[in-house]
Parts: C-alpha cells; sequence; structure tokens
C-alpha cells in the first residue's frame, strides 16, 4: 500500500485549500487525515469509509469536509476558514478491510510522507 499526500501550502487566515490523498494497492479501506503541528502531538482531523461515512475533530467541523472517489481511489479534504492554529503537517493514512474509521492512529497500518499546510494571521 502507498498513499500520496499533496496540496499543502502557504495561505492566509480565512482562505481554503484541498488535501488529497491517493490510495494504491488497498482494499475496501478507511483513510484517516492526522496533522501535527510543531512542538505536539499529532491528533486526528477527519476520516472516511469505503462507503463514505465520514467523522471529524470538534476542532474542524463545520470548517473542514473530507470526500472520496473510490474510481480514483483518492480521498480529499477541503478545508475552508482556516486559521493560523491549523497550521500542521498533514497526514493520509489507510485502515484496511474495515468497514469503520478510527481517531486512533495506531488502527491505521499505512502512512503517507504529509504534506505542510501554513496558515498565516
Amino acid at each position: 500500500v502507498q498513499l500520496q499526500a499533496s496540496g499543502g501550502g502557504l495561505v492566509q487566515a480565512g482562505d481554503s485549500l484541498r488535501l488529497s490523498c491517493a490510495a494504491s494497492g488497498a482494499f475496501n479501506y478507511a483513510i484517516g487525515w492526522f496533522r501535527q503541528a510543531p512542538g505536539k502531538e499529532r491528533e486526528f482531523v477527519a476520516a472516511i469509509t469505503w462507503s463514505g461515512s465520514a467523522g471529524y475533530a470538534d476542532s474542524v467541523k463545520g470548517r473542514f469536509t473530507i470526500s472520496r472517489d473510490n474510481a480514483k481511489n483518492t480521498v480529499y479534504l477541503q478545508m475552508n476558514s482556516l486559521k493560523p492554529e491549523d497550521t500542521a503537517v498533514y497526514s493520509c493514512a489507510v485502515r484496511q478491510y474495515s468497514g469503520t474509521y478510527s481517531i486512533t492512529e495506531k488502527w491505521y497500518s499505512y502512512w503517507g510522507q504529509g504534506t505542510l499546510v501554513t496558515v498565516s494571521s
């Protein structure tokens, strides 16, 4: 299984970004997005199952939307109304052969390399 995350960049507060996570070699999988800010532990952001059920961290609910295109094996994270506290390296991860997602990173077996999102005030 390989994951390729992309779409990060430098934006101003209030702007939007869309992250993509392209997966190859995975089957019937959930995808989770996690982020790690400088000096902090990695935290759950959002996740989506193969069938499209999604969950979000309270800190991003209402601003971020996760979606997937199974034909393209790609999951998207649309991030709106970005805040400086959203600055982090965002990584996607696969939970294979599961009909559910998890907010706990230990349940994800494969990780992408991460993409940096920087939000200036």
